[in-house]
């Protein structure tokens, strides 16, 4: 299976097994975007445009869209306005330009509502085709337009010079007067081009036929972003937090989820795995109070990432398994005196598992144990924050019963010390698997053992020992 496969199964798991929390999670999210959405009112953007005639290169327009968005144009903006505590800085972060295609101008503005809106956007266009109309007819620019009436008087003085010698030329019909008459009349052909061309490239005349292009259209909806995107990116970035802590906690998780790992921790030895049918919330924590009741409000409660159950075998082969372990529970105690069996508090399967045992060690002998006793359990719940084992009684030693992938080393290695402080010997370790259960089978009567009788357990709590 690729990577990708297994983070799919993985967050699908997630979303499978904290719905309920997810949903709580985006639901919170949701309410903070409405809160920012309160906090920071609507806005309207309106736009305006601005055409300029003539040829523009890129960097002149780009200069254009500069000018109308600089301090000069929007504290004249804001001057004619009027509005009560904006100011031109201020206003200077509500407008924006930019160039589009075909020489012109796009000019917005944002307020809190449409009409102030348009009113900004119309009252910067005209300040700007204002300005730059101005700015082309400084004193720079009367200095460039002197020197080309001069030069336009010249090109007028020369093609008159040029039209007296070409009349004045020999009137004849000759080849060099034909000659001289027509290169006279290209040469002011010639002149008179040059000076269209001179006309079309003067910046006065293209920047004075700026015009704005109607009125800015009123904004029917608001800026982004929205109170409905506040809402939606709120919801959704917060149930992306959620999944993202979900996949950080699995990536930091510490349990132990092997056979020897556990094994290791306990500082004991594997004396097998059973089966347990799975039930519904069979791995859910039996948490009590205040605390256990906020927990599966919130559905996290349950845990989202157990183990795949494996297939389930029938019911004789699940007391086979069991009838394996309790005569190898034998084998390390041969004398019939009663084990003190040790679950985690919490770990349901493990206490099924460890109530099994104890009805097959009370109903079925051990034929296959050197002494052919049964062992005698008693089955006492342990808390792994703070574990307490009775002290020894009539127990010759301590079996653990757990499930894998539910507890860390440190954890184990607290039970094992409690077990010790108490002077119980770890006999063995009995790790409890989850099967699916197989759909009851109607054959025949029920054997009479068939309903084992559950143990009474014990709960040990309290400080460590």
């Amino acid at each position: 299976m690729s990577d990708d496969m297994i983070r799919l199964v993985t967050i699908g798991r997630i979303f499978r097994w904290r719905w309920r929390f997810l949903a709580i999670v985006a639901v919170v999210g949701a309410l903070v975007g409405y809160g920012a959405s309160v906090v920071f009112p609507p806005q309207y953007t309106a736009s305006a445009s601005v055409l300029l005639p003539g040829q523009w290169e890129e960097r002149q327009l780009l200069t254009q869209v500069d000018i109308a968005t600089s301090s000069t144009v929007v504290d004249r903006t804001a001057a004619k306005l009027g509005w009560s505590g904006v100011s031109g800085s201020e206003l200077r972060d509500l407008v924006s330009a930019k160039a589009a295609d075909g020489n012109i101008i796009t000019i917005s503005g944002t307020s809190g509502t449409p009409e102030r809106a348009q009113q900004l956007s119309d009252l910067l266009a005209k300040e700007f085709v204002s300005f730059a109309t101005r700015l082309a007819g400084g004193s720079a620019g009367s200095t460039a337009t002197t020197g080309l009436d001069d030069l336009r008087q010249q090109v007028v003085e020369t093609n008159r010079r040029i039209s007296e010698l070409a009349k004045a030329s020999d009137p004849g019909q000759s080849v060099e007067s034909v000659q001289a008459r027509t290169a006279l009349e290209k040469l002011s052909t010639s002149l008179a081009e040059a000076m269209t061309k001179l006309n079309e490239a003067d910046p006065a005349t293209a920047k004075a036929g700026m015009a704005v292009m109607g009125p800015a259209a009123r904004p029917t909806g608001e800026a982004p972003p929205t109170r409905m995107q506040l809402v939606v990116g709120g919801a959704l970035l917060f149930l992306l937090l959620g999944v993202v802590g979900h996949l950080v906690a699995a990536r930091m998780d510490r349990r132990l989820r092997t056979e020897p790992e556990i094994a290791a921790a306990l500082g004991s030895a594997l004396l097998g795995t059973v089966e347990v049918p799975e039930e519904r919330h069979a791995h859910r924590p039996r948490d009590g109070g205040n605390r256990g009741l906020f927990r599966r409000v919130l559905g996290i409660d349950t845990r989202w990432e157990p183990r795949a159950p494996q297939r389930a075998g029938d019911e004789a082969g699940r007391r086979i398994r069991y009838g394996r372990v309790c005569a190898r529970i034998q084998d390390r105690r041969p004398h019939p005196r009663r084990l003190l069996t040790v679950v985690p508090q919490g770990d349901e399967i493990a206490l099924r598992a460890a109530e099994q045992l104890v009805a097959v060690a009370e109903n079925d002998p051990s034929p296959s144990s050197s002494s052919g006793e049964r062992p005698m359990l008693r089955v006492v719940e342990v808390s792994v924050d703070r574990p307490t084992v009775p002290d020894r009684d009539t127990e010759s030693g301590a079996l653990v019963v757990l499930s894998a992938g539910s507890w860390t080393a440190e954890e184990l290695s607290g039970i094992a010390e409690a077990c010790a402080d108490a002077r119980h010997e770890v006999v063995g370790i009995v790790v409890a698997d989850r099967v699916r259960a197989l759909p009851a089978r109607s054959a025949g009567p029920p054997a009479d053992d068939a309903a084992p009788a559950l143990a009474a357990r014990g709960r040990a709590t309290g400080g460590s020992a």
